[in-house]
């Protein structure tokens, strides 16, 4: 019943790209000019008509404890074999990647192999009819650095090459775990199709850094109110305006959830989706960037005394609700892990609207978290849409689902093709 069901309203994908377009510009990759690396050139394959991207390979030196290189099947993906062999680090090479993140550490200089110092990791994407890319990342130290065709690209315009979304065990944090976690899902989900909007979180977290530091001073030091007013003014100016376009981003892009999210997923159970400005109740959030302003000079003796910031979009939270009842609270398991895949395809169908294209769906240990017959509708899904990847330890799986799969066995960090 669960994609069943669910995945009536991606018949909508039109009218609710059209509805949206102006909310976020869509982006498209440069144009390269010839240079090093084979900036500009193109590889001619089959003629396959895309509106999805592909990884259509994937290498790796010195990425963890992977070795070699994959070369990847357009629709499923099974890497299998026993735990502790790599194949989640495969999945986490393809999402840094993707999105210049890792879904397992904020630590990137982790994945280096030890004793080594640098990891690389390239992939070939295809990204619309006979246009291929070729994508490298590097992590040296402390520093990630993003390359097209060879040329060195900041991430904002690198984010616009590669997506994808991903559903693991950690990823159920979203549903059961801190606000923390419900606005970096929508603030990834937003940057994916609004590269520019990774530069106004950076801008927004530079400036409550640099105001806490001032509030601790104004604490250490006993600044009266009038003076601590004056010092902060610059910095709640910046605030206001970042935080505004923040705000609007988030409820915009919950907006689009809830019009792709099918809410009846558990039989007479709804499932709802809103979001939480940590300022409701206390003014009109349809003026959001008067009335924060007007906030951040009311609670300045407040956050004078706290030493640190209280006020802004950092303290928001997306609430989900099952039947009315809190889902982190109240929600089984199960339930939890149903709704968290409900809202990543959700996000799949929102990326697919705005870019008419599907990014990649990453699946870590599928059947530790869902049942098979959740899986075969899944799967059955995502089929011809998605290029998805999934993990499993289990013989089993690779049986129920391998007729409509590229099979790779992973032992020792190697992925070989059955």
């Amino acid at each position: 019943m669960l994609l069943n069901t669910y995945f009536k309203h991606t018949a909508n994908a039109e009218l609710i790209q059209k509805k949206h377009r102006s909310c976020y510009p869509v982006f498209f990759g440069p144009k390269w000019p010839p240079g090093r690396g084979g900036a500009g050139r193109t590889t001619r394959r089959r003629s396959v008509k895309l509106s999805r991207m592909f990884l259509e390979s994937l290498e790796v030196e010195n990425f963890r404890n992977l070795h070699g290189n994959v070369r990847c099947g357009h629709d499923l993906n099974i890497l299998v074999g026993i735990n502790g062999q790599g194949k989640t680090n495969w999945l986490e090479a393809i999402d840094i990647l993707a999105t210049t993140r890792s879904f397992k550490t904020t630590r990137l200089q982790e994945t280096v192999l030890f004793g080594e110092e640098m990891a690389v990791i390239r992939g070939r994407v295809g990204r619309a009819e006979d246009i291929h890319r070729d994508l490298q990342a590097v992590i040296q130290g402390n520093t990630k650095s993003f390359y097209v065709h060879g040329k060195r690209e900041p991430v904002q315009r690198y984010l616009t090459q590669l997506h994808a979304v991903v559903f693991n065990s950690d990823e159920l944090e979203v549903v059961r775990g801190t606000p923390e976690h419900r606005r970096r899902f929508l603030d990834r989900a937003i940057t994916s199709i609004h590269p520019p909007y990774v530069q106004t979180l950076a801008d927004y977290n530079r400036v409550i850094k640099q105001k806490n530091v001032l509030l601790q001073s104004v604490q250490d030091e006993k600044i009266i109110l009038e003076k601590a007013t004056e010092l902060l003014g610059p910095w709640n100016e910046q605030l206001s305006a970042h935080a505004t376009r923040i705000h609007r981003s988030r409820v915009r892009y919950v907006q689009r959830l809830n019009e792709t999210l099918e809410k009846r997923l558990f039989g007479t159970e709804e499932v709802t989706m809103r979001y939480a400005s940590s300022l409701e109740g206390k003014g009109d959030l349809s003026d959001y960037e008067n009335f924060i302003a007007e906030r951040l000079t009311l609670r300045v003796q407040a956050e004078a005394a706290a030493g640190y910031s209280l006020v802004g979009p950092h303290r928001d939270d997306l609430e989900i609700l099952l039947d009315g009842h809190d889902l982190r609270k109240y929600g089984s398991a199960g339930q939890q892990r149903s709704v968290l895949l409900l809202l990543q395809l959700a996000n799949i169908s929102v990326y697919h609207a705005q870019q008419q294209e599907y990014p990649l769906f990453l699946l870590d240990d599928i059947d530790a978290e869902l049942d098979y017959q959740r899986i075969g509708q899944l799967l059955e899904f995502l089929q011809g849409k998605t290029q998805t990847f999934v993990t499993t330890s289990k013989e089993s799986f690779v049986e129920n689902f391998a007729a409509k799969a590229d099979v790779f066995d992973v032992a020792s960090g190697h992925a070989n093709r059955r």
